[in-house]
């Protein structure tokens, strides 16, 4: 039986759509108060408060570019500032800038950095003193299969995805005495906006490679989201690959 996460308080980045939307929901539906994170779209931001809050838990979205530290430390504190603190730090928000290492911009590089690396920093450093010092949190930051194995045409998101792995490794040593944990998700092709602005034929070349032939649905990230903060007590430092076998 997973545990309840009742009286906790969590905040999923990026969470307004896609895995994010997902992971909030089923924090949710455990009976933890969740704050989603978005960057634009407050429309689809609200609906999924709304929907939160119909599982009978308090939520609530905060605007924020979380690829700018002061903004990314401001999620924290205005989440800390409401609810008093935060117990479960869910870092999903990530962007891609898909071209060949020979194509690619100085722009591309840098955004992906921000959005998908800098920002779990920016986000750890401000969660972490306050898990620290009531001994308990739970940090679950989503990298990828890519991180991983590399892709062609990938290669800002794939050190960007590798980074979170090894901060994850890292971060887990210095925090573990104080009962927080550390770990990552690294998700293979799921079904989301991201995935659905492939080509058909090239979703088809993808799909050949991946021993399951199917992509993830977004619930299944979430569902090992939700173990990491429930049950996973004694698992630190680790990565958890929800991938369909197209990483082993």
């Amino acid at each position: 039986m997973t545990e309840r996460l009742d009286n906790k308080t969590a905040i999923v980045t990026g969470g307004s759509r896609g895995i994010g939307r997902a992971i909030a929901l089923e924090l949710a539906r455990l009976g933890a108060r969740v704050a989603i994170n978005y960057r634009s779209g407050s429309n689809e931001a609200d609906k999924v408060v709304e929907e939160l809050k119909a599982l009978g838990t308090d939520a609530m979205a905060v605007q924020a570019d979380i690829s700018k530290k002061d903004e990314a430390r401001g999620l924290v504190k205005q989440v800390e500032d409401q609810w008093g603190q935060v117990d479960v730090l869910v870092n999903n928000a990530g962007i891609t800038r898909d071209r060949t290492l020979k194509k690619l911009t100085d722009d591309d590089w840098e955004d992906v950095i921000n959005t998908n690396l800098n920002s779990v920093y920016y986000t750890v450093s401000a969660a972490m003193p306050g898990m620290m010092e009531r001994k308990f949190g739970r940090i679950i930051n989503i990298s990828s299969f890519v991180g991983q194995a590399g892709n062609f045409g990938q290669t800002n998101y794939s050190a960007s995805k590798g980074g979170i792995i090894a901060f994850t490794k890292s971060a887990a040593q210095e925090v573990a005495r104080y009962n927080v944990t550390v770990n990552a998700i690294a998700p293979g092709f799921t079904l989301t906006e991201m995935l659905a602005k492939v080509p058909d034929e090239i979703q088809q070349k993808i799909l050949d490679k991946i021993p399951m032939r199917r992509f993830g649905q977004p619930e299944e990230i979430a569902r090992a989201v939700v173990f990491l903060a429930a049950d996973g007590d004694y698992i630190t430092g680790q990565q958890i690959n929800v991938n369909g076998g197209v990483y082993m």
